[in-house]
């Protein structure tokens, strides 16, 4: 599949498996500052991020995208995290790292834009393009793959930035980062996939925001829509590594635990299982993650759909289907928990007895 594009692999039914999360990842292990969440561990930890890549590589990830979520010139320069390093050096910092350990497994790179402040503000239709299209240049002057319009909160916002990435000549994705109930403006899933498709995505889905099964729930609200309307293109999810049963319409960072104590909403590996297999019921071929998900998690996605893949990842030699390495532990208790029947009928405890099972959110 070395030399398959993305749409060549989509459109010969594979299963095409993203990466996981990077900046939350990245923040933990003291690389990125929370709250503006910016980039510029690129440029300045490469290494960081280059060891984040190939641990999602190793785990089965056939994607791995440019850390250049937040790149934008005007986030940047309201986060004041750096004041001397220009987002072209960090789209270009990203891109090689991408590019360097893509091609260690044969992967493809996507290069990623986001969404804006300039647009939160009211800002012109112009004004915001001209956003994605110095960031486009930056793209095209590297070798990418795909483009993929990520984490929009607005519809109109993501079909501007589809707009732009699609003079590129390269294929484009696009995920919104809604809910069930629909965009910023109440668009509907179904409307919003509509007019993704029509501005030129050959890719739309949803990622971040929420978790797993919420978000394969809203695709597939998406895939009613573009059947309604005669549309074809395929379909992708990148969730959340977190539970969030309040399922509301700002996810997860209207929840009170975010950013910095999310850890009790961590979903296991077992959770994986059941969403990348949910996903594929569902039609969706694009199967990854976005914050909170690891290297363990993507693994767990190529696991359950290792059949459908025809292999495991390099990670699976360090890991036995189901948990059957248990059955050679010395403790009879925990040779027991050997084998799927025991960890996909778990229900975790949490460890905190006075804590609530969910929260309320401020939107």
């Amino acid at each position: 599949t070395e030399n398959k594009g993305i749409l060549e692999r989509l459109d010969a039914g594979e299963v095409v498996v993203g990466d996981g999360g990077y900046v939350l990842q990245l923040e933990r292990r003291g690389y990125v500052k929370a709250g503006h969440w910016t980039p510029e561990a690129a440029v300045e930890h490469p290494e960081a991020v280059r060891q984040l890549h190939r641990e999602f590589l190793r785990a089965g990830a056939d994607v791995i995208q440019t850390f250049t979520f937040y790149c934008s010139e005007d986030k940047l320069e309201m986060s004041a995290n750096v004041s001397n390093i220009t987002g072209a050096q960090i789209n270009s910092a990203a891109c090689d790292l991408a590019r360097e350990v893509a091609d260690e497994g044969g992967a493809l790179v996507a290069g990623g834009v986001s969404q804006t402040p300039l647009y939160a503000n009211k800002g012109s239709e112009s004004d915001v393009k001209a956003i994605f299209k110095k960031q486009l240049d930056d793209f095209l002057k590297k070798d990418i793959d795909f483009f993929m319009v990520e984490y929009f909160d607005y519809v109109e916002e993501a079909v501007w930035g589809v707009e732009v990435m699609k003079t590129g000549g390269k294929p484009v994705g696009a995920t919104l980062c809604i809910s069930p109930h629909g965009d910023r403006e109440g668009v509907p899933p179904g409307e919003c996939a509509v007019r993704l498709v029509k501005a030129g995505a050959d890719i739309v889905g949803i990622n971040c925001h929420l978790d797993p099964l919420a978000c394969v729930r809203t695709v597939k609200l998406m895939k009613e829509g573009l059947e309604k309307a005669g549309l074809k293109a395929h379909l992708m999810v990148q969730p959340l590594g977190f539970h969030t049963p309040e399922c509301n319409i700002g996810g997860y960072v209207s929840l009170p635990e975010y950013p910095f104590a999310l850890e009790t909403r961590i979903i296991t590996r077992w959770d994986v299982h059941k969403y990348a297999r949910e996903a594929y019921n569902a039609g969706i071929r694009y199967i990854g993650g976005c914050c909170g998900f690891e290297p363990y998690h993507i693994r767990a996605i190529s696991e359950e759909l290792a059949e459908e893949r025809g292999f495991l990842p390099p990670a699976s030699t360090k890991h036995s289907l189901w948990a059957a390495t248990l059955e050679t532990h010395t403790k009879p208790w925990i040779k027991a928990r050997a084998g799927r029947q025991y960890w996909e009928n778990l229900l975790p405890a949490s460890g905190r007895p006075k804590c609530p099972s969910m929260a309320t959110p401020a939107d």
